[in-house]
């Protein structure tokens, strides 16, 4: 019960795992990393990339089919922590959004990171990759899935695949 709880948090498997929940423009789509903006983790070899309307996607995770038992969460409400590492292309601005909600059995959000949406200049900002992490504590008793969503689009509507890239995306929990 320990590790990434995301499935396919690089595209390595193509879009499976993940539900397409915005698919504007010319849609999802993944990509291999290229030579001029590597990550720094040298296993990632690929990432999703967006195109010029909305794109986002989710994965709901269902802790107790994970193995986590009930009794546990909600005494030790363990630390959740998010992890996701977006960049924009040398030649085309991106708009990066994410949300992770901790839910309870119905569904129902008890705890929720959604940092304002960031804008990414190529005449300010490199394709270097930005990590963007978060730590769910204290959250109260209760939680049995988290969902996690990101994406975005571009800033200048061409069409192709000129949006926000997004790969190596983690959800642990410290139990």
């Amino acid at each position: 019960m320990s590790g990434n709880l995301l499935k396919n948090p690089d595209g390595k498997d193509g879009l499976d795992y993940w539900q397409l929940t915005k698919n504007g423009g010319d849609e999802w789509r993944v990509e291999d990393m290229p030579r001029d903006c590597r990550h720094d983790n040298k296993l990632i070899s690929k990432f999703f990339c967006t195109s010029y309307a909305l794109c986002l996607k989710t994965q709901v995770i269902d802790l107790l089919a994970e193995g986590y038992d009930p009794g546990n969460l909600d005494i030790a409400q363990p630390a959740v922590n998010v992890e996701d590492w977006y960049c924009c292309r040398g030649d085309c601005g991106c708009i990066y959004k994410i949300t992770v909600s901790l839910l309870d059995e119905n569904k129902k959000v008890i705890a929720e990171f959604k940092p304002k949406k960031v804008t990414l200049n190529p005449d300010y900002d490199d394709c270097s990759w930005r990590k963007m992490s978060h730590t769910f504590t204290d959250y109260g008793p209760g939680l049995r899935f988290i969902s996690f969503e990101h994406g975005g689009r571009d800033t200048k509507f061409w069409k192709g695949w000129f949006g926000v890239r997004v790969t190596g995306s983690s959800v642990t929990v410290d139990l």
